[in-house]
């Protein structure tokens, strides 16, 4: 069991502002990440849409392909921000792609614009993943 504490200032600050960077003419739900290196480098991710939605990439997604691209597989947290009531939750897309590069129990922070926050994790939010090389 993982002790719970609240995200890193930075991270949340970057997620936050991911938002208004967005691309989301179609539904108007901007979604912002920030992805923390093992080397302490920290990537934003926003949602792009595109006419066609199952071309779509979202915030979380943006994020660790970013990291990855550029030569990153090693992460200590994420957070994802939303102007939603409650924090907001990945999709299945984005949580089977977390399960491909985070450890199981790496702390993500789903968080909404009025500081509202849970913390979780890969193994919390994919129980029973499928995955062939872990």
């Amino acid at each position: 069991m993982m002790t719970k504490k609240n995200a890193p200032h930075e991270l949340v600050a970057v997620a936050l502002a991911a938002l208004d960077h967005t691309y989301t003419p179609y539904s108007h739900f901007p979604v912002g990440a920030a992805l923390l290196t093992a080397s302490n480098e920290i990537f934003k991710g926003v949602n792009i849409e595109n006419v066609s939605f199952g071309l779509t990439n979202c915030a979380e997604r943006t994020a660790i392909f970013s990291a990855v691209a550029a030569e990153n597989k090693q992460f200590k947290g994420l957070v994802i921000a939303g102007h939603t009531d409650e924090p907001i939750a990945p999709c299945g897309a984005c949580r089977q792609v977390m399960v491909e590069f985070f450890d199981p129990q790496m702390p993500i922070w789903l968080i909404n614009d009025s500081g509202k926050e849970i913390q979780t994790n890969v193994a919390e939010l994919m129980p029973g993943s499928f995955s062939i090389l872990k």
